[in-house]
């Protein structure tokens, strides 16, 4: 297994620390601001190190979002459990996520390859940085000057919508709409 791999099983390993950390010391800690930061690092860590080395896999290619996924879905179920946002934007994300994986899926069945977009990038950026900024925001050590972490929550669900959007666009024949 390459380094690249090791560092995305690594993030998979860090959302039950993360979420186990964020359960027994509440928003009061930076602990599960820390992991939740060191988690998402590692995924420009592992993407940087597979394309610069020449270490892109097959088990790369689907574990990556996949871990990508599994620490935001995990980090905003958290988030809501804790009442710093609405679980209707959840709902967008997570309705955004089983689509795109939907298209995936079929597209993968076919032996078409689904690349990532730009809103795509955008969306996965913002939702970090919104994460991010609501951990930082609950340990009240330093408030985040005008809501800027629901700013970035709000854009977040703005591009989780747009990029959908432009999937669902881009790769509507992968559906293959003309035997319903």
């Amino acid at each position: 297994m390459n380094i690249a791999n090791k560092i995305t099983l690594f993030r998979i390993f860090l959302v039950p620390v993360f979420i186990v950390s964020l359960m027994l010391l509440g928003g009061c800690s930076l602990i599960p601001f820390f992991i939740f930061l060191i988690a998402a690092l590692t995924d420009m860590l592992d993407g940087h190190l597979a394309r610069s080395r020449h270490l892109v896999t097959t088990f790369g290619k689907f574990m990556d979002p996949l871990a990508d996924k599994i620490l935001v879905c995990s980090a905003l179920v958290m988030l809501v459990e804790l009442k710093c946002i609405g679980a209707w934007g959840v709902c967008i994300v997570l309705a955004r996520e089983f689509i795109i994986s939907g298209f995936r899926l079929i597209a993968a069945s076919n032996k078409i390859v689904i690349a990532a977009s730009i809103y795509g990038k955008i969306k996965t950026v913002t939702q970090i940085i919104a994460i991010s900024l609501i951990l930082f925001n609950l340990t009240n050590i330093f408030k985040i000057p005008f809501n800027l972490d629901m700013i970035f929550w709000y854009i977040s669900i703005i591009f989780t919508v747009i990029s959908a959007i432009d999937y669902i666009v881009k790769n509507i024949d992968v559906l293959d709409l003309s035997n319903i």
